[in-house]
C-alpha cells in the first residue's frame, strides 16, 4: 500500500514538473517578472529572480530517478541489487507511459543450475554466474539495467526507445541468449550452458507498477524453462496463474480428465542403430478450452490434490494401447510404448490386475509396454508393495525403463533387483555432448555401465544431429528429444511415422560404436 501511495505521488509531482519546466511555461517568466516588479518593487524582482532557477532545479530533480541509488543505471558498469532494480522499474515505467516511447523487461535463467552446481562445485558456478552478468552487460547499452534477481536469474530492462515491437524483442531475447550460450573455460574446463528467457513489454504489463512488469517477465520465463531448453516466451494475459484459484482448478482438472481433455501425446524414439522407431513415449497433456496446451507441471498438483493420479494413468494407459492398436491396424509395427508410473500408482495391490486386464482388452502382449519409473522411486524404495509390483510386472513381461538416470542416486544393486531393461540418461548428461569432452566422458561411463550389466540405454533431451550423432558413436542404443520430434498428439503420429520411414532409405546409416 506504501509503495503504492508512494507511486502515485510520484506520478503527480512528476506530472506537475514537467507542465512547471516544459516549453509553455518559459513564456511565462518575463510576465512573473515584471508582476513582482511591478507589485513589491526592487526587492521583489531580486528575491523571484532568486527564487526561479532553485525552483527549476527542484523540479528538474523529479524527471528521473529520485534515488541515488538508482543513478547507477546511467553506466551500466555494475550489476544492480534487486531492490533498486525493482525501484528502477517503478521508474522506468512512469517514463515510459510520459514519453509515449517503448520499453520491455527480460528475464534470463541459466538452466539446471543446481546440477552444474553439482558437478562442478560451488567455485566453478559462482565464476558462471559472473560471466553471465558480464556478456549480457557487454551487449546492453550504456542505460540499460540488469540485475541477478535469483540465484542464476538475471533481468534486464530496458531503457524507453521510439520503437519496440514484438519482433525485435525476439531478436534481443535471441541475441541475449547467443551471447550467454558462449563457452565458458574455467581452469582448464570447458562449460557449456543454455539459458531460457522470458519477456513483457511495457504496455502488456498486467498491471501498471514496475512490480507487475517484472513478475510478468519472471511469469514468461517460467513458461520458457517449461518448453525448453533455450526457449523464449513473451507474457501473455494466457500465462496467469490459475493457482489463484485452487479449489476451482482441482474441480476443472476433475472434470476435464473426465471428458477427454487430459490425454497422452506421443513423442518418438529412434534406435541409434538403424534410425528406425523403437518406441514413443506417452506424455500427459491437456489440452485446455481457454490456455491452449498446458504441461503436467501446469495440473499434476491439482490432480494430486484431488486424489486423481491413479485415474490419471488409467487414462494415459488406455489411450496409450489405442494407439498401439491403431499403429497396428496401419501397418506401422512400433515396438512398444513408454508409460510413466509414479509411487502412487505402484503402491496399487490391484495394479498388475488391472493392467493385464487392459492388455487383453486390446489383444497386445506385455512386451508391448515400457513401465518408466523415476531413479528417484527405485532409490528411496524399500521392500513393499511397489517393490513386489515392479518384479511382478518384470515377471509379466512388461519391460522396466528406469527414467531420469544419474539424477536419483539408484545403486547397481537396485537396477539388479528391479530387473531394469533400460536406462534413460538424464539430459543434463546429454547437453552440448557432442562439445564438451567431459559430457562424453560421463556418458561413456554410462554406457559402460550399462554394457556390463546387459541393459539398454536411452538418451533423453537430444535437440541436435550433433548430439544425435556423438551418442551413436559412443554406443547409446537409443535417442529421444526434439531434435528427433516434440510429443504429438496421436492423430499427428500417422503422418510422422510415414513420413520418417520414407526418409530412411534416403539417409545415410549413423555408425554406433557397437560392436
Amino acid at each position: 500500500m506504501l509503495r503504492s501511495f508512494q507511486i502515485a505521488t510520484l506520478r503527480v509531482a512528476r506530472s506537475v514538473s514537467m507542465i512547471m519546466i516544459g516549453p509553455p511555461a518559459l513564456a511565462f517568466l518575463p510576465a512573473i517578472c515584471l508582476s513582482a516588479f511591478w507589485f513589491g518593487g526592487e526587492g521583489a524582482l531580486l528575491i523571484s529572480t532568486a527564487a526561479i532557477p532553485i525552483i527549476y532545479l527542484g523540479l528538474g530533480s523529479l524527471r528521473g530517478p529520485t534515488s541515488q541509488m538508482l543513478l547507477a543505471r546511467e553506466g551500466a558498469s555494475a550489476i544492480l541489487q534487486r531492490g533498486a532494480f525493482e525501484e528502477l522499474t517503478d521508474q522506468i515505467f512512469i517514463h515510459t507511459e510520459e514519453v509515449g516511447w517503448k520499453s520491455a523487461i527480460f528475464c534470463l535463467e541459466i538452466e539446471e543450475f543446481a546440477e552444474l552446481t553439482r558437478r562442478y562445485g560451488d567455485s566453478a558456478a559462482d565464476q558462471v554466474r559472473s560471466r553471465t552478468g558480464e556478456r549480457l552487460i557487454a551487449v546492453l547499452r550504456d542505460k540499460d539495467s540488469i540485475a541477478e534477481i535469483e540465484s542464476a536469474t538475471f533481468a534486464v530492462c530496458i531503457d524507453p526507445v521510439r520503437h519496440l515491437d514484438l519482433e525485435l524483442c525476439i531478436q534481443m531475447a535471441a541475441r541475449l541468449q547467443r551471447a550467454v550460450e558462449e563457452p565458458i573455460s574455467i581452469d582448464g574446463t570447458v562449460i557449456y550452458v543454455s539459458v531460457s528467457a522470458g519477456f513483457c513489454q511495457h504496455g502488456r504489463s498486467p498491471q501498471k507498477t514496475g512490480a507487475a512488469w517484472l513478475q510478468a517477465a519472471k511469469t514468461a520465463l517460467s513458461e520458457a524453462v517449461r518448453h525448453g531448453p533455450s526457449g523464449i516466451r513473451a507474457f501473455s494475459d494466457r500465462m496467469l496463474p490459475a493457482t489463484a484459484h485452487s479449489i476451482a482448478l482441482v474441480d476443472e482438472v476433475a472434470h476435464a480428465l473426465e471428458n477427454g481433455q487430459i490425454t497422452p501425446w506421443f513423442q518418438p524414439q529412434l534406435s541409434t542403430d538403424t534410425g528406425q522407431i523403437s518406441g514413443f513415449e506417452a506424455l500427459a497433456r491437456w489440452s485446455h478450452p481457454t490456455r491452449g496446451v498446458l504441461l503436467p507441471i501446469d495440473f499434476l498438483p491439482a490432480l494430486e490434490q484431488a486424489e486423481l493420479l491413479e485415474r490419471l494413468a488409467e487414462v494415459i494407459m488406455y489411450h496409450s494401447f489405442a494407439a498401439l492398436k491403431s499403429w497396428d491396424v496401419a501397418g506401422a509395427r512400433i515396438p512398444q510404448i513408454g508409460v510413466n508410473f509414479a509411487g502412487t500408482e505402484l503402491s496399487n495391490p490391484l495394479l498388475i490386475q488391472k493392467i493385464s486386464w487392459e492388455l487383453d482388452r486390446f489383444d497386445l502382449t506385455a512386451d508391448r509396454l515400457a513401465i518408466e519409473i523415476l531413479e528417484t522411486v527405485v532409490a528411496s524404495t524399500p521392500d513393499d508393495m511397489i517393490t513386489r509390483n515392479i518384479n511382478a510386472l518384470g515377471a509379466l513381461g512388461c519391460r522396466i525403463d528406469l527414467d531420469d538416470f544419474g539424477t536419483g542416486h539408484a545403486s547397481l544393486a537396485s537396477i539388479r533387483r528391479f530387473g531394469v531393461n533400460r536406462i534413460k540418461i538424464d539430459r543434463s548428461f546429454v547437453l552440448k555432448a557432442d562439445k564438451d569432452p567431459e559430457q562424453q566422458r560421463m556418458i561413456s561411463a554410462i554406457l559402460t555401465m550399462a554394457e556390463r550389466l546387459g541393459v539398454e540405454t536411452l538418451a533423453e533431451g537430444v535437440e541436435s544431429v550433433g548430439e544425435h550423432v556423438i551418442l551413436a558413436q559412443l554406443g547409446c542404443d537409443h535417442v529421444q528429444g526434439f531434435g528427433i520430434a516434440r510429443p504429438m498428439p496421436i492423430e499427428q503420429t500417422g503422418a510422422w511415422i510415414e513420413d520418417h520411414n520414407a526418409k530412411l532409405s534416403n539417409m545415410p546409416r549413423i555408425m554406433s560404436g557397437k560392436a
